[in-house]
């Protein structure tokens, strides 16, 4: 796992977007670095920003659940909403409960 981070981390540095948000799941996990919920949530804004669907979505679920961010809803479903805009499933079922609660947008159940 170490050496998987190192080549990553290669890659990330040079901007590349899948690798900063593979990163960026080493570092929430722990894998082959030490665990750091705020450098995870670092690679994964960092891709989050260049498009990356995944990164976005981990990203989103960074600002719900208040890992390595501030807590915060209403960022948390923009960012699982651009994830929503690219087709990524998963953000589809998060970004929908957060309309049936109300949480970080308005309660929409017809959304």
């Amino acid at each position: 796992d170490a050496e998987a981070a190192r080549w990553n981390r290669l890659a990330a540095d040079q901007g590349h977007a899948r690798a900063q948000s593979t990163l960026g799941g080493f570092y929430g996990a722990g894998r082959g670095v030490a665990r750091d919920y705020a450098e995870a949530a670092r690679w994964f804004q960092l891709s989050a920003d260049q498009g990356h669907a995944a990164a976005q979505y981990m990203l989103g679920g960074c600002y719900a659940s208040g890992r390595g961010v501030s807590q915060d809803n209403v960022h948390a479903a923009r960012w699982h909403r651009l994830a929503v805009d690219q087709g990524f499933a998963a953000s589809q079922h998060v970004l929908g409960l957060f309309y049936g609660g109300g949480h970080g947008v308005a309660q929409d159940d017809a959304e």
